[in-house]
Order: C-alpha cells, then sequence, then structure tokens
C-alpha cells in the first residue's frame, strides 16, 4: 500500500496503556528518541499493539508544528529536535524539512511562519507532535 503521508519513522511499541475507547501507546524509534500516540482500543487490537511491536509512526506534514527551542507548559508531548535541511516556500504555505535522530519529518506551516521564526536551512528547531495525531502501522 502506498501513502501521501511522508513522515513515517519506525520504532518499537515500549507500552500500551488502554483508557475506555482510547489508548495510548508509547513507541522507542529506533533513533532512540521516544513519542506516544493516542490511537482506538480497536486499533490496539487490530494491529496486535503489545509491548515489543514493530510500528511505524506517521504524522501528516501540516500536523508537525515547529518551534525554535524545547517548549514548557504544553500539553504536546512529542517534542523531537532537528535541523531545517530545506526549506520551500509558497505564496501562503511552506515545506519544512527537518533532520531528525534517525529520519526527516516534513513540516506544511505558513510562509510567516517561516519568515517570524527566521528558519533557514541549519536552523535548529523542535517538531512538535499532539500524539492524537500519530497514527500506527504495522511495520
Amino acid at each position: 500500500m502506498s501513502l501521501s503521508i511522508r513522515n513515517q519513522l519506525p520504532g518499537t511499541v515500549t507500552s500500551v496503556t488502554p483508557g475506555e475507547v482510547m489508548a495510548t501507546v508509547k513507541i522507542r524509534l529506533d533513533a532512540g528518541q521516544e513519542i506516544t500516540a493516542a490511537v482506538t482500543r480497536e486499533a490496539v487490537q487490530e494491529l496486535g499493539l503489545a509491548s515489543g511491536s514493530a510500528v511505524r509512526a506517521l504524522v501528516k506534514s501540516t500536523e508537525v508544528s515547529l518551534a525554535t527551542g524545547p517548549v514548557e507548559g504544553l500539553s504536546i508531548r512529542n517534542q523531537l529536535p532537528g535541523t531545517v535541511t530545506a526549506v520551500t516556500t509558497g505564496g501562503a504555505m511552506a515545506s519544512v524539512k527537518v533532520r531528525v535522530a534517525g529520519g526527516e519529518l516534513t513540516s506544511a506551516i505558513t510562509r510567516d511562519a517561516v519568515s517570524d521564526l527566521g528558519l533557514d536551512t541549519g536552523s535548529e528547531v523542535v517538531a512538535l507532535i499532539k500524539s492524537t495525531e500519530v497514527s500506527l502501522s504495522n511495520a
């Protein structure tokens, strides 16, 4: 199956915490970072997710926000440090490629945000991803 989601990071499930309808799934990415996905309990069962399961964390580029440093006092738990490798701007939007340990993320943000943050190749950033925006697939 081909997907339009370019942000695909391989990892291993370290824990699954089920709730009534949703579950949180903690994943250790192959490069060592930890991220959390919030998925339905049904998805956990259908994918057979358990500690040790190999997965891919999938995130649409429109769901990757960027900051110029770590952010505290925020409910977004997934914060991956990286370096900007490319910035492509259009009339209103921009595509920013960020090298993170173990891979690359693409963030679709406004052209104004690129300007306001002073983003350019070599800029140090932190990619912010809400756990509800992380989808999982079997590796």
